[in-house]
């Protein structure tokens, strides 16, 4: 039992902490209180969540040393929205872009959200033009969901996003730190149209998907070698840091 409560105690303080464990215990779906960042989370118990949650805030994985503060931030895959609540609570005066494909996952990025002025949700997902996609492995899967473009009247297509078209919506000169978690999409993101974004992004934090999609990483690795961007890893993400700004 400590192994699974200490994290807890470690990442919310004693009592959230507590609160946090034993209502996750008894309770399916439900609402858990953090004092530490002022929010509440939404969980829920069947889906992948879990996961989610525990790589956010009890492995830390994004809080890594950032050489400045993000004004402008794209939450790519964003699953339940719990990146775009740390960075949220981290740099509280960053805009934020969360972008999620899954109609089911969106639903809670909005309950996590809620409070949160400054992140925007668009359900829908991240490549290379604004075209259409379906999720293709919906039915084996409810964390890691994989899209393939396809037309505008295909039935439960999803509206697709390119990089650029967010920036102009929003009205940025840059991109100060862009996560993608985005299940093999990196490919076709990296592979073309990148040129207008790509040397405006201050920093990229990515998970490659080689495994879902073959060539992922190549793609990624070719377009951050055309612009002056130092590497490193940090747990599962690759980090990229421009170094002309």
């Amino acid at each position: 039992m400590s192994k699974r409560l200490l994290p807890l105690i470690n990442a919310f303080g004693f009592t959230d902490g507590v609160i946090f464990f034993i209502r996750r215990i008894f309770k399916k779906d439900g609402w858990y209180r953090s004092s530490r960042y002022n929010t509440r989370i939404f969980l829920r118990k069947k889906y992948a969540d879990n996961y989610t949650f525990k790589q956010v805030f009890l492995e830390d994985q994004y809080n890594f040393h950032i050489p400045f503060t993000p004004s402008t931030i794209i939450d790519g895959g964003a699953n339940i929205g719990l990146a775009s609540v740390y960075f949220a609570n981290r740099f509280p005066n960053a805009n934020i872009v969360a972008v999620e494909p899954s109609q089911e996952n969106f639903k809670i990025v909005e309950k996590n959200i809620a409070g949160l002025s400054k992140v925007k949700a668009k359900l829908g997902g991240i490549w290379n033009d604004n075209k259409h996609l379906v999720i293709v492995n919906a039915k084996d899967n409810d964390n890691a969901f994989m899209v393939e473009e396809v037309d505008a009247d295909t039935p439960g297509c999803i509206p697709a996003y390119s990089i650029a078209s967010i920036v102009k919506e929003m009205n940025w000169s840059t991109i100060d730190l862009l996560k993608l978690d985005i299940e093999g999409s990196e490919k076709e993101v990296f592979e073309k149209n990148y040129e207008s974004w790509l040397p405006q992004t201050k920093m990229i934090i990515i998970e490659v998907h080689d495994h879902m999609r073959k060539g992922a990483a190549k793609s990624v690795f070719a377009a951050t070698n055309k612009y002056n961007f130092s590497f490193s890893m940090n747990h599962e993400n690759l980090i990229f840091i421009n170094q002309d700004f």
